[in-house]
């Protein structure tokens, strides 16, 4: 079946520079209009902190606006496949490799504005001190994990790019970038992570100063 039968196929160079340039271009314009939410820093935060939360919060700004393109392209999909009888063969796998590449460089910001799911029938019943106890001393675990996965994803990474890995289908794009987009949402949310330590125990010593003086 040749290509002209199945209609335009989207180049690779294309792809990447449209989730490169577009959210770029777009966060510029809504800056320049003052529409660019704030950065949620804490009161009392320090400039690492400050620094660590505008990479957690503009990053997760910037893939967010990634599904302005998935739905782009499926408009594309529908009129194409519905009106014209010419069905892609690029827009679905476009489409799940943005939302996976999406999903991992999101979690910084997911952590950063609370929104990872918890168990917290028990926390919510202790003090802020005893609260922010407990998370510095699960923290132990977080980190270990994040390691762990920018291990892993440092490998799969490499690997993709030595052998220029490339998907199964006729669109055969490369996957190295995708698994590369691994790697950096891991060292996002290990920097999250940090800021998070940060507050925590701010809000012990915080907290301690507050219960001893009284």
């Amino acid at each position: 079946m040749s290509l002209e039968s199945i209609g335009f196929v989207l180049p690779h160079s294309v792809y990447w520079g449209v989730l490169t340039l577009v959210p770029a271009t777009l966060l510029a314009v809504a800056w320049k209009q003052g529409i660019v939410p704030a950065v949620p820093y804490e009161p009392d935060a320090g400039p690492i902190e400050k620094t660590l939360d505008w990479i957690s919060d503009r990053t997760g700004l910037f893939v967010a606006l990634w599904s302005v393109m998935a739905v782009c392209a499926y408009t594309y999909e529908v009129t194409a496949r519905y009106l014209f009888n010419m069905p892609t063969i690029w827009v679905h796998e476009s489409s799940f490799l943005l939302f996976g590449m999406q999903y991992m460089m999101a979690g910084a910001y997911g952590l950063l504005h609370g929104s990872h799911v918890r168990v917290d029938v028990i926390y919510t019943k202790l003090s802020l001190r005893r609260q922010a106890a407990v998370s510095v001393f699960t923290s132990v675990f977080f980190f270990i994990f994040i390691l762990a996965m920018m291990g892993t994803a440092y490998g799969f990474f490499f690997d993709s790019l030595a052998m220029d890995e490339r998907s199964v289908e006729t669109w055969q794009v490369q996957y190295w970038p995708v698994k590369m987009l691994m790697l950096v949402g891991a060292c996002l949310i290990m920097l999250a992570g940090i800021s998070r330590l940060i507050k925590d125990i701010r809000i012990y010593e915080k907290q301690l100063r507050s219960e001893v003086s009284a």
